[in-house]
């Protein structure tokens, strides 16, 4: 018997349009044989199914269902492919994890940890992982700017704390451009985070579990035409991405196993990213992303390709995965 899936996307964050082309991915590719999929909107205005004539069916929230022509359906599993919140940070994850609906994301704490960026690196600490030099800084706080530069220097990097796609992410050269940038990230978050700039190889590792096994996929390298990585460097084109990376043994073997590392360690589940920078061998952790862009051009994809999984057989682990 075929399960109902249902796909949930959009979101309440800047991500939202990058979110509806990774659920329209994913509702592309599974496999009708197996799955009847639905589309499911998630915005900050409702909820609702979007069915092939883009007609639209509110969701009950009280048991994530829906009516359709006076049928109720419910769903066996969520396919979780909302970035940002409420389906990166723990919140939807919470509330399925309440109503006994398996999903195919971490589940509600793991998330919320991964997707606060300075929690995150606090909670790795203690295992040695090499970061940037980073400064926290909350909205309403005074911005000592002279005591920022001093602990992390120029160039530096302002991030918004829990945000994605680069949103609220500035590079600063100059301590003058400095509140700029800091007011710029608290138009995403009202948490901070300023690193020092680490100058080197970037590169994304996905980890998945896939077929029962926690797998480390192929590793992409990633050079932006821009300063840094950030929107227009991940989404208009203006980066070379390569998978694999053109990275030593040495580098390949050190990443390999800090992602796999902190994929078990959290105890996390289904599809990860983590960005890193190498200074030398040492690669330095930046971030881990727990739902990742899933676009057929998104980097996670890429390195399943390069692994020989297809989109439609790494879709449908997702969701073994979850109902097992």
């Amino acid at each position: 018997m075929k399960k109902n899936i249902a796909i949930i996307m959009g979101g309440y964050s800047s991500e939202y349009g990058i979110s509806i082309k990774s659920g329209n991915v994913v509702n592309k590719y599974l496999n009708p044989e197996k799955y009847n999929a639905y589309r499911i909107i998630i915005s900050k205005e409702k909820w609702f199914y979007l069915d092939k004539g883009d007609n639209e069916y509110p969701v009950d929230r009280g048991d994530f269902s829906i009516n359709v022509n006076g049928q109720k359906i419910h769903f066996d599993c969520v396919f979780n492919a909302i970035h940002g919140t409420p389906g990166e940070d723990g919140l939807m994850q919470a509330y399925f994890e309440l109503l006994g609906i398996p999903h195919t994301s971490c589940n509600h704490y793991e998330s919320a940890l991964t997707f606060n960026k300075r929690d995150l690196l606090s909670t790795l600490k203690p295992y040695a992982i090499p970061c940037a030099i980073s400064y926290h800084l909350n909205k309403g706080q005074e911005v000592d700017e002279e005591g920022i530069i001093k602990k992390v220097g120029l160039p530096c990097f302002v991030k918004a704390n829990r945000a994605g796609s680069s949103y609220g992410v500035s590079k600063v050269y100059q301590k003058n451009e400095l509140q700029k940038a800091i007011d710029s990230a608290f138009k995403e978050d009202d948490q901070v985070i300023i690193e020092s700039f680490l100058e080197g190889t970037e590169v994304s590792v996905g980890v998945i579990t896939y077929k029962g096994e926690v797998m480390v996929l192929p590793i992409t390298e990633i050079i932006s035409e821009n300063d840094f990585f950030d929107f227009e460097a991940k989404y208009q084109g203006k980066s070379q991405e390569i998978t694999p990376a053109r990275i030593n043994e040495n580098q390949e073997k050190n990443v390999r196993k800090w992602a796999e590392f902190i994929y078990k360690t959290l105890g996390l589940k289904g599809y990860t990213r983590s960005e890193f920078i190498f200074i030398g061998d040492v690669p330095h952790l930046l971030e881990v992303n727990t739902t990742p862009g899933l676009t057929e051009e998104s980097l996670l994809p890429q390195q399943a390709r390069t692994a020989g999984i297809s989109l439609e057989e790494l879709f449908d682990s997702a969701i073994t995965e979850a109902l097992a």
